[in-house]
């Protein structure tokens, strides 16, 4: 069975580039390769870069945001719900466990 996936919700990946490490010292701009990437519109690119190259990635900010919304969802529970509501909520659950299980595999790998 084919995989369907709706527009921008495929996999989201990050690249590491180590040469930047060694071919970059602070302050310069030696590399062997320029590539820019694109991180799509941003009303500011300098400051989001920044975010993500000193402060978190893009997975770790989504990463919190799950921690708080299931925070929230056990605060509000679930009884009083709209069952579109409880589908939400149970679709965030189904989506955490997923994301954990990925993260279990690669713990043991």
């Amino acid at each position: 069975m084919a995989r369907f996936q709706l527009p921008l919700s495929g996999d989201v990946t990050q690249t590491i580039n180590p040469w930047t490490w060694v071919f970059s010292p602070i302050g310069g701009n030696f590399s062997l390769f320029n590539i820019n990437l694109d991180m799509g519109p941003s009303s500011n690119p300098e400051i989001e870069a920044e975010i993500l190259r000193d402060v978190a990635s893009y997975g770790k900010q989504i990463g919190r945001i799950e921690d708080a919304v299931a925070a929230l969802i056990e605060i509000v529970g679930t009884d009083d719900l709209s069952l579109r509501q409880k589908k939400a909520f149970a679709a965030f659950h189904a989506l955490m466990n997923d994301i954990e299980n990925v993260k279990d595999r690669h713990k043991d790998g």
